[in-house]
């Protein structure tokens, strides 16, 4: 029964600093630190489209759950604090997947020191849907925006793209321990987390700051489930192809100076395998890929959810 589920969320979901009033009430009550200002995010995941119930782990279902938040977080520079969890469960076995959900996700959020402070539960006979609203605080004008890329700005990655589907897109790392650290250390100008596709999250990043972007296509790392996919579909859908566009890597892009990226690869060369430079922004619009002395026009694709009239 649903007051049973209730009372298994409150003893279970560990106490955190943050919440003052968690799960059991009408609201949450949580506190933010002096002086940050509040960034909120919010997906929504469907059995279905972002997993299979019966084929995937529901514990790497609640992971991804939250992670993918906790990805947009980073995508801000922004430190995690709470997260509010709706479930709507099918009846049949709603309220043991609803405990496996859970237990995926507490790991994730104390690895991020996050706190699921609450949230709602409904049941019905269709399928999973989980939708998480995620909170995180950042100090006034220093949170990452898609917006602030300059012309001549490096194009920057972290990690490997492609193939995500083999197994990626359920056990991702969200990329916050990185964002935090280098929004201390490195001047960022734009950010975006790739959760559609590395092409089409780029053009989106482009299109908000009012640039294109030139891209080196030897140098985006291609992940190696991006070389297996190929290998395996036979398709002739190359790795190259599948890492501008299969989407769910949750890696980030992130536009910085040429002079500041010199700056911060000399003082941090350790970062030089972990941030890769794979272009530069321009003031034509539109993804181009640079072949000798030209550019080529590169259309961005990756996953849009379709929509009928």
């Amino acid at each position: 029964m649903e007051n049973d589920l209730l009372r298994w969320f409150r003893e279970t979901l560990p106490s955190h600093r943050q919440v003052l009033l968690g799960a059991g009430d009408d609201a949450a009550v949580i506190k933010l630190s002096e002086g940050a200002n509040l960034v909120a995010t919010t997906d929504m995941l469907m059995d279905g489209v972002d997993f299979r119930v019966g084929e995937h782990d529901p514990l790497q279902i609640g992971h991804k759950a939250l992670a993918v938040n906790l990805s947009d977080l980073a995508a801000m520079a922004a430190r995690p604090v709470a997260a509010l969890v709706s479930l709507c469960l099918p009846r049949q076995g709603g309220e043991s997947l609803a405990k496996a959900l859970y237990q995926g996700m507490i790991p994730t959020a104390a690895q991020y020191d996050m706190a699921i402070a609450g949230g709602d539960t409904n049941s019905w006979d269709g399928p999973l849907v989980i939708n998480v609203t995620a909170l995180g605080e950042v100090q006034p004008g220093s949170e990452w925006r898609r917006s602030g890329a300059r012309a001549d700005d490096l194009v920057f990655v972290t990690g490997s793209f492609g193939g995500s589907i083999l197994g990626k897109h359920l056990t991702f790392p969200p990329r916050v321990h990185e964002a935090l650290w280098l929004a201390e250390h490195l001047e960022v100008h734009a950010a975006i987390d790739v959760s559609d596709g590395l092409s089409l999250d780029l053009a989106r990043l482009c299109e908000a700051s009012g640039l294109g972007a030139a891209l080196q296509l030897e140098k985006i790392p291609v992940a190696e489930a991006a070389m297996l996919l190929s290998d395996s579909r036979q398709d002739g859908i190359s790795p190259l192809e599948h890492a501008l566009s299969d989407g769910e890597d949750f890696e980030l892009i992130l536009a910085v100076s040429p002079a500041e990226a010199a700056r911060f690869v000399g003082e941090h060369p350790e970062w030089k395998q972990r941030l890769t430079e794979i272009g530069r922004f321009q003031e034509t619009a539109g993804l181009w890929s640079i072949e000798g002395d030209h550019l080529k026009p590169l259309q961005p694709r990756g996953w849009e959810h379709r929509l009928d009239s």
